[in-house]
This record gives C-alpha cells, structure tokens and sequence, in this order.
C-alpha cells in the first residue's frame, strides 16, 4: 500500500512581474511504506517544491496530497524534515537538539533521555552530546539533523540535498550511514539530490524530473541488490540511464556520462 500520493499535483508560484511561475505541473506520484526514493532533477526543477507539498509547507493549486490515506493539510511529525544546512540550534548541544523536538511534544524526560541516547549511539556520536553545533564538522552536524528528525518518530524522512555541501569523502561515507541507519529503522525516505550518483546509489527507485515545469520524465526501479559498489557495471549502466533521462537523449546517442563516470569504459 503507497503511503505517500501526489495525485496530478500542480503548482505556480506568483510574482508580480511574471504573473507566476509554473514550478510543477501533473505530478502524479506513489511513495510506498519503507521505501528509499531518490528524486532528480535539474536546478529549479520543483524538486524542493516537491518535498515542501509533501512536508505540508505548502498547498498544490490543484491535486491532492496524501499521508496514509488522508490530504496533508499542514506540517505533522510524522513527516520530518531534513535540509542541506541542518538547521540545527546553534546555542543547543548535540543533546539539545535532539531534546528540542521530544520536549515540543511535551514527552516524559525519562523518555527524551532514553531516546537521545539511543539516537546518538544510532547516528555515531558518542562522546560528543555536550558538543554544539560549531564544534562540529558538517558531516556531523548533519548527522545531528538526522538524529532530530527521528525523534520525532516520523514514518517518513524529507531529506533535501542533506549531503549537498560536504566534501566527496564525508558524503559517501554519510550515504552509508543513511543506508544502515534506514534497514535500522525502515523509515520510507524521500531523497531529494542534483548527484546521479548518489541517487543510483541509494535508491529503491530513482525519480527524474524535468526542467521547469517540473513534470515527471520517469520513475526508474534499481533492479540491484544491497550493498552496492558504485564502481560496479549496474550503477553505471543506471547512472548513464538517468544521464540520457536528464539530457532527453536516447541510448545510442553520445554518452552524457563519460566524463561524469570513469567505468563506463568498461
């Protein structure tokens, strides 16, 4: 059963010297239960926009979204939210942070505490719970970030471009931890990312927008088991399909991937 729906879901938004900006037009889309779905796309494609409907932070002018069933009307726990620059406290600890949300939701301290401790210990940050957010590399901080949005105890994680502004070594190594962190928890996650890499990598399937309007080219399923190698000839036979889906060329046509993937040579 999907638990997430965006039925033929439009929006534009307005400006007074345009008269509005179309940002997604006819997305009509199923998420199911404990699924990883990456979404792609060029810059301004709506994919943000995307999460943000989903999020609750904005209405569709026309479709529907739907949790469980049920429209989203406004932002619930059961839909946390990380973003590229974690957005964490700056004057709350590792600790603090992770609270902040338990204590908005008024649960009993021992609870919080039992929890904080499960969640630092799940995220790899032992030893660093008095530690703000300064003190902290972004690889970190964003593991902090996703620290936070479990405690809330969504069903779903929204995670936009979380690994966006980290060097090459930090985000692979934080892919990794996301992906022992979901068979962990079976959270279903929407994975916003501009890396076909990434999105190969992690991904149950791998949805690929257009250009603005934002409309739904394709929703590619990885036909590959887990772990995954992102040198092996699947990831780069994907990578290269989602490169021709992006480019709007067919297989056959010059390879938009030999520059991006050093094995598709191979």
């Amino acid at each position: 059963m999907s638990l997430l729906q965006l039925q033929d879901v439009h929006v534009t938004y307005n400006g007074a010297s345009n008269g509005g900006v179309v940002a997604l037009s006819g997305i009509s889309l199923d998420v199911a239960e404990g699924e990883l779905l990456a979404v792609i796309g060029p810059s301004g494609c709506g994919k943000s926009t995307l999460l943000n409907l989903i999020a609750g932070f904005i209405d569709p002018d026309q479709g529907r979204v739907l949790f469980a069933g049920d429209p989203v009307q406004r932002p619930g726990p059961e839909r946390a939210v990380v973003f590229q620059d974690g957005a964490l406290f700056p004057w709350l600890t590792v600790a603090g942070n992770i609270d902040f949300v338990m204590r908005m939701q008024k649960r009993p301290k021992p609870e919080r505490a039992r929890v904080q401790r499960e969640l630092i210990e799940l995220v790899g940050l032992e030893g660093f719970e008095h530690a703000h957010p300064h003190e902290l590399s972004g690889g970190m901080r964003q593991r902090v970030a996703i620290a936070r949005a479990l405690a809330m105890e969504p069903r779903v994680l929204l995670m936009d471009e979380p690994f966006g502004a980290l060097d090459a070594q930090t985000r692979e190594r934080l892919q990794d931890e996301l992906l022992r962190i979901w068979r962990q928890t079976q959270k279903t996650i929407v994975f916003v990312t501009h890396n076909v890499e990434e999105a190969a990598y992690l991904g149950d399937r791998v949805v690929v927008m257009s250009q603005r309007p934002g409309t739904i080219v394709e929703a590619v399923t990885v036909d590959m088991g887990r772990p995954r190698s992102r040198t092996e000839p699947d990831i780069c036979a994907l990578k290269s399909r989602l490169f021709h889906l992006l480019a709007g060329t067919e297989p056959g046509e010059e390879d938009p991937t030999k520059r991006a993937c050093a094995c598709a040579k191979e």
